[in-house]
């Protein structure tokens, strides 16, 4: 995923340094060709033949080493970046970054990189919350570094309050998001639904599908990460959604309806991937359990059907997707939805289709609108979200 990038990381002098380990770690692993930059107070904390391994680079802490190739290894290295990630980022370096000064290795690097740059701050709560710290916190937010917002938890004196670097795998996604793919939504407003709705029979029971929600979390992910400002709107899901995405939670069908129409005129795409319940029991919340219910014959009504609206309210320009999931005859009966529901997209898929359905992390879609129908082979649910955002990006 992060094939053919440059990540620098430059850690600080903070007990928090141990985490940026897992972290280079996880970087390589996708790909990633790895830096680490070290003031003098970080290698107290974690040895730099620790990074040195991992990444299998130098790790340089001293502006006049003079044991490597001849460059001006500062400024090389800055070039080459696509990234800069600072952590942990002590009040120190913070500050010095803040009011220009460059007076070792990592300062003087991470000013000469003209990419974008990551600023997680670690330290004491009081320290984080000093005025002269939060000032400089923002300033360096006014020049366009990110700030990666401090954890709360346990610190390492034992207090509680903020302070604490976010986890690894919060690291690395600030990273995917800003260099994993090109911005080609940019600007672009998308809206997903994602999950199963939940119909109560009463307040024990309910009415539900096996839909887990992991097509609809990558193709949100896969959006937000291609630039897109992305809302997903979701009911019972299997997985946690993704970071940096608008999350509206529901739970029924006319839960989902509602948030759904209530947001609709402003987005550009709105790509239907949840399972909505077609029917909801005609029986109030409030219903006593009674014996005879065990045949099931509950009265049941049909719920709004929230694609349709779509369809006959969409505004010019517009582009609305939905999901047809088949047993039978899937090309004529997503061909029928198209057409029914007032599409420009259906993603089309059989339960019959070994890879395919709901609960797996794989997919067998056949993407078709009015003037073309493509079959896509078995691959991973992110990499169809990303053949079908590229599809839509084609209309």
């Amino acid at each position: 995923m992060l094939k053919g990038k440059t990540v620098v990381i430059a850690v600080t002098g903070s007990i928090a340094a141990y985490k940026m380990a897992n972290t280079a770690r996880m970087l390589v692993k996708l790909g990633a060709d790895v830096h680490v930059l070290m003031t003098r107070n970080a290698t107290q904390f974690i040895n730099p033949i620790t990074f040195e391994t991992l990444t299998n680079h130098k790790c340089l802490i001293d502006t006049f080493d003079r044991n490597f190739q001849y460059s001006v290894e500062h400024v090389a290295l800055a070039k080459a970046a696509d990234c800069v990630l600072i952590a942990p980022a002590s009040a120190n370096v913070i500050g010095k970054l803040a009011n220009g000064i460059a007076d070792d290795m990592l300062t003087t690097t991470v000013m000469a990189c003209p990419c974008k740059k990551l600023v997680a701050p670690a330290m004491n709560h009081n320290m984080l919350h000093n005025p002269i710290v939060e000032d400089n916190i923002r300033k360096l937010a006014s020049y366009g570094y990110e700030i990666i917002a401090a954890d709360r938890g346990m610190l390492a004196n034992g207090d509680i309050g903020d302070g604490r670097l976010p986890e690894e795998s919060v690291l690395v996604e600030y990273v995917l998001k800003e260099i994993a793919f090109k911005k080609d939504l940019a600007g672009k407003k998308i809206l997903v639904t994602a999950g199963a709705t939940r119909e109560a029979i009463d307040p024990v029971r309910f009415i539900t599908n096996h839909s887990s929600g992991k097509m609809g979390i990558a193709i949100a992910k896969a959006a937000m990460r291609r630039g897109a400002q992305v809302t997903l709107v979701c009911a019972h899901m299997e997985a946690e959604p993704p970071m940096f995405t608008d999350v509206v939670r529901v739970v029924s069908a006319e839960d989902m309806y509602r948030e759904v129409t209530a947001r609709a005129e402003e987005q550009d795409i709105i790509i239907k991937a949840a399972a909505v319940s077609d029917y909801t029991p005609a029986v109030t919340a409030d219903s006593k359990l009674k014996k005879s219910d065990a045949d099931m014959n509950i009265p049941l009504v049909r719920t709004k059907d929230i694609l349709k609206t779509l369809g006959g309210t969409k505004r010019p320009g517009q582009l609305l997707c939905g999901f047809s999931m088949e047993t039978d005859n899937v090309l004529e009966n997503s061909r029928r939805k198209l057409e029914s529901k007032g599409c420009d997209m259906i993603c089309a898929n059989s339960l019959r289709t070994e890879g395919a359905g709901f609960g797996v992390d794989t997919n067998v879609l056949t993407l078709i609108t009015r003037d073309s129908c493509d079959e896509l082979p078995l691959m991973s649910k992110d990499e169809a979200a990303h053949k079908v955002l590229n599809k839509l990006l084609q209309l």
